[in-house]
């Protein structure tokens, strides 16, 4: 996973646990839905100052954007 699929998949991550729209964030943000979109399908880069204001929108450290997702645990099997 590249850092523009690893940004996108935790940003819509993020904004669905907030339960705002694409449309909403955009507009909270001061950025156009399509580059919002865009953003979450992994086509455009994202700048610092971008996200610097959907991480004060979304109220999470900008870090949080590029956690990579813990590894599954996997489960034995009974015998």
């Amino acid at each position: 996973m590249d850092l523009r699929e690893l940004f996108a998949t935790n940003l819509r991550r993020i904004r669905h646990g907030r339960k705002l729209s694409q449309e909403q964030l955009a507009h909270d943000a001061g950025v156009d839905r399509a580059y919002m979109s865009r953003v979450e399908r992994a086509v455009t880069w994202v700048g610092l100052e971008i996200i610097g204001k959907l991480a004060d929108v979304l109220e999470v450290d900008p870090v949080e954007f590029f956690r990579r997702p813990s590894r599954p645990t996997t489960r034995k099997k009974a015998e």
